[in-house]
């Protein structure tokens, strides 16, 4: 069933859609998003059961692409060049295999079209130690999960989560349940169809995301793919450097 998705337009030119990952939000893009105004029209998008998008039951790949394709039919987008990062990265690389003639040119922020185990284990291990204690302020929240999180960048993006709810108590934006519940979906590898356009893959030179053992089943899917290691970067690339993302994204999609 399809999900309504929130979305913020900005910017002007051809179209560049925007998917961010796992336990993120568009805003998350909004750095590179701004950089980017000048010369695309950027739509960010809160993926299903992410930010202020609605909550659903499930959330496999193919869900979450047909929930873009409907918001690209909303704003009455034929085709547009697509990026998204970690799971973002997964539901855009959906998208262009279903959908070959929709996406022009694909950009994936550190994922490969490949199983992951246990990346967010400890993660999502805190995630329910909070939910289960319920602490009614921000800090007390904080303190719980500190110790699951090693670093303290990923810690207050998680925290940006922890939000007011419209009963007026606090709890997770992010529909906890159904991500621990879906999560064997949301570290699944791609399916064995094959996009032939152009794709460029970011990888965080710090991250182990993107591996050489992954280049042949990059290479399988997308055969027009090739990959560019942004230095002094970890998994959150486009946080980390956004300018530097940005202009490899811009030149990328201009080329």
């Amino acid at each position: 069933m399809m999900v309504e998705l929130y979305t913020k337009v900005r910017g002007n030119g051809p179209w560049l859609v925007m998917l961010h990952g796992l336990f993120g939000s568009g805003d998350n893009l909004g750095g590179i998003a701004r950089i980017l105004e000048n010369d695309f029209r950027t739509l960010l998008v809160d993926l299903r059961n992410h930010g202020r998008s609605p909550h659903a039951p499930s959330m496999t790949y193919s869900e979450m692409a047909e929930d873009v394709f409907a918001v690209m039919d909303r704003e009455n987008i034929v085709e547009a060049c697509v990026f998204g990062h970690s799971m973002g990265g997964k539901t855009a690389m959906t998208m262009a295999l279903s959908k070959p003639d929709r996406v022009t040119k694909l950009v994936v922020g550190d994922i490969a079209p490949v199983p992951y185990d246990g990346h967010h284990a400890r993660v999502l291990e805190g995630l329910h130690a909070v939910a289960m204690v319920g602490p009614q302020s921000r800090a007390e929240a904080e303190a719980i999960l500190a110790p699951y999180v090693e670093e303290e960048g990923v810690l207050n993006f998680l925290m940006t989560n922890w939000r007011r709810q419209q009963d007026g108590r606090w709890g997770w934006r992010v529909n906890l349940d159904v991500i621990l519940r879906q999560y064997s979906e949301i570290a699944a590898g791609m399916n064995s169809a094959v996009y032939g356009g152009p794709v460029l893959f970011l990888r965080g030179a710090n991250s182990d995301y993107i591996q050489a053992q992954h280049r042949e089943r990059i290479l399988e899917l997308f055969p027009a793919a090739t990959v560019k290691t942004i230095g002094g970067t970890g998994h959150w690339l486009h946080a980390e450097k956004p300018d530097l993302v940005a202009r490899s994204v811009k030149r990328f999609l201009e080329q």
